[in-house]
């Protein structure tokens, strides 16, 4: 997972609310073992239609999405933060986020950033107002910074946070304590067999 500290660039907007899981990422496309591959997918019922605007050339490349509220609601599929990854998304801002998607994004190396519903729609106009307009989500300030300069702090959970700067998924957490792992094993190994019953 790459490490996320400042994360500056276009501005995608999302204006809507309540965009759930299977919007992200219909179910059909859910057969796929690998966790790459799904972000040619993301948003596929909203391709092409009227107001959709994220196919957009000033868009296209953007690496923060800026949506309404309860975004990622639905089912807890993870597939939904892989292709928001896998298109090129690193932070999402957005007034609330439904839990499991939230705890899901940082998993994967998506900043999922909380503000009041009037700073994100303020950054929505701003990048509706000015397509390819940037802005910066700065993790280690924990300040996102719109296209005038204007500065909104945000919270996270100090743990999570560690784990983003850090580039550390449940696996790298894991193996870096590696060694605690090792020692905990080494002492209390058994000598002999080891024989189970199973009942």
């Amino acid at each position: 997972m790459n490490p996320i500290t400042v994360i500056t660039g276009a501005l995608a907007p999302l204006d809507r609310a309540d965009v759930d899981t299977d919007q992200i990422i219909p179910k059909q496309f859910l057969k796929r073992i690998e966790r790459t591959g799904f972000g040619e997918f993301l948003f596929y019922d909203w391709r092409g239609t009227d107001g959709f605007l994220l196919e957009e050339p000033a868009y296209i490349d953007a690496p923060i999405l800026v949506a309404g509220r309860n975004f990622g609601c639905g089912s807890s599929r993870e597939h939904a933060p892989w292709a928001l990854e896998d298109f090129g998304y690193r932070a999402i801002i957005a007034p609330s986020f439904a839990d499991i998607f939230r705890s899901n994004c940082t998993k994967v190396g998506i900043l999922p950033v909380v503000l009041p519903e009037q700073d994100v729609q303020a950054l929505i106009d701003a990048a509706l107002a000015n397509p390819g307009t940037t802005g910066t989500v700065d993790l280690e300030r924990q300040v996102v910074v719109g296209p005038d300069g204007t500065e909104y702090g945000f919270d996270i959970d100090p743990s999570i946070k560690y784990r983003l700067v850090n580039g550390l998924d449940d696996v790298g957490i894991t193996m870096s304590k590696v060694e605690d792992i090792d020692r905990y094993e080494a002492d209390r190994e058994r000598e002999g067999p080891v024989t189970t019953t199973l009942g």
